[in-house]
């Protein structure tokens, strides 16, 4: 079962339930999808990561402007795009994937860790965020 195909059902269980909120944010989430499969991608985890970064930079947005009820709701969204995406990587797991990438590669210095990057990101496929995982490459080429 496809990402798209679950969120729908689950969109229809909201809506038996009564539970707007959570039917707003599944349709969203459901609108984003359907766009991206129009625009000939099928990344849905992708889809997933971004739709998730935009809400949590819009709650900082608005917890900055004294919002909390806004920033609240974003993170409520966030939270819920967050239970679709694979799990995330346990930091000894992504270690382990940046090694291999570091001796694959034969980088060094801080200065490949774009080398070492474009390796690691599609072994991890969004079960770790491209921040932690530049993250964790730094840290391990020093």
């Amino acid at each position: 079962m496809s990402i798209l195909d679950q969120v729908q059902a689950d969109t229809r269980d909201a809506m038996k339930a009564g539970e707007r909120d959570r039917v707003g944010a599944l349709r969203m989430l459901t609108s984003a999808l359907r766009q991206e499969v129009k625009l000939g991608s099928d990344d849905e985890v992708a889809v997933l990561q971004r739709e998730r970064k935009r809400r949590l930079e819009a709650a900082a947005a608005y917890r900055q402007g004294g919002s909390d009820d806004r920033a609240a709701a974003e993170e409520s969204e966030a939270a819920l795009i967050e239970a679709y995406l694979p799990a995330q990587l346990s930091d000894q797991e992504l270690g382990e994937v940046v090694d291999a990438a570091v001796d694959e590669s034969g980088a060094s210095a801080p200065a490949e860790t774009g080398k070492v990057m474009s390796l690691v990101m599609p072994r991890v496929q969004g079960r770790a965020d491209g921040k932690r995982v530049r993250e964790a490459v730094r840290q391990r080429l020093g």
